[in-house]
């Protein structure tokens, strides 16, 4: 999942070979490029390595302009950046730490020589969104409680396929959507695709799940229903979005559920 891998298949490599030099080339023979862009990586990524791959393009970009005697790049994109909480509502790292820490490593970046442009995804949206599903039916098998539900791969793709990198909160509801009690139970929360290893959640703590309950899958705005993974023609499933006080809460169909092709 990782983009900044040193032999990741994005982006050049300033210390292999003669990509250093190369870059200089492009930007002299073409006045009209005028940006430099990085793009370490999010989830997963601590702020230290983040701020470390802006300040080798901010001293790149400063480099260019020294050799060609002209202020020829003006804009630097820094990106995205900032990876998500997936274990709590809390927000962290917050952007006051992310400013925080590229004021101490790339003091620069905050003095006007050029215009920043930042790509945040997953952290503005991640949390701002969360999936329900219904619990078709259970079984045990081989001792161990399973629940079967219509949010797997086709809308979890990562969690499925990286289940410790991208571990999501799931809680259980009842047939009305209100929190079920009861002894915690480990559990597996499976999805509707015909492999095996379509599951969600494997043997999480949860009160015991039975047909008609629902299941919510925390933090899911980004990277989830957002980029389906179409497996056994599952539909992109409906989107509402939410808006107004506590008290008089109004729905919006975003996405109507819809065939991909």
């Amino acid at each position: 999942m990782s983009t900044a891998t040193l032999s990741s298949k994005f982006g050049i490599g300033l210390e292999d070979g003669d990509n250093r030099q190369q870059i200089m080339n492009a930007y002299a023979s073409r006045p009209w490029l005028t940006c430099l862009h990085t793009h370490v990586g999010s989830q997963g990524c601590p702020l230290d390595l983040i701020v470390a791959g802006i300040a080798k393009t901010f001293a790149l970009a400063q480099e260019i302009n020294e050799a060609l005697g002209r202020k020829q790049i003006t804009t630097l994109d820094i990106g995205g950046g900032l990876p998500v909480n997936f274990e709590s509502d809390l927000v962290t790292p917050s952007f006051a730490d992310y400013v925080a820490a590229l004021r101490a490593g790339v003091p620069g970046l905050f003095s006007g020589e050029f215009r920043i442009v930042t790509e945040f995804g997953r952290s503005v949206l991640a949390k701002a969104g969360f999936m329900l599903a219904r619990v078709e039916y259970t079984k045990e098998q081989g001792g161990h409680p399973i629940a079967i539900t219509h949010a797997g791969a086709q809308v979890a793709t990562r969690t499925v396929f990286m289940p410790e990198m991208w571990k999501i909160r799931v809680s259980a509801l009842d047939g009305k959507a209100r929190p079920k009690s009861g002894p915690r139970i480990a559990q597996d929360v499976a999805g509707p695709c015909c492999f095996a290893g379509d599951v969600v959640a494997h043997a999480r703590a949860l009160p015991l799940l039975e047909p008609g309950d629902f299941v919510m899958l925390h933090d899911t705005a980004a990277y989830y229903f957002s980029t389906p993974f179409v497996y056994n023609s599952l539909p992109a499933i409906t989107v509402y979005g939410v808006s107004g006080p506590d008290q008089d809460l109004s729905f919006t169909v975003m996405q109507q559920e819809h065939a991909l092709l």
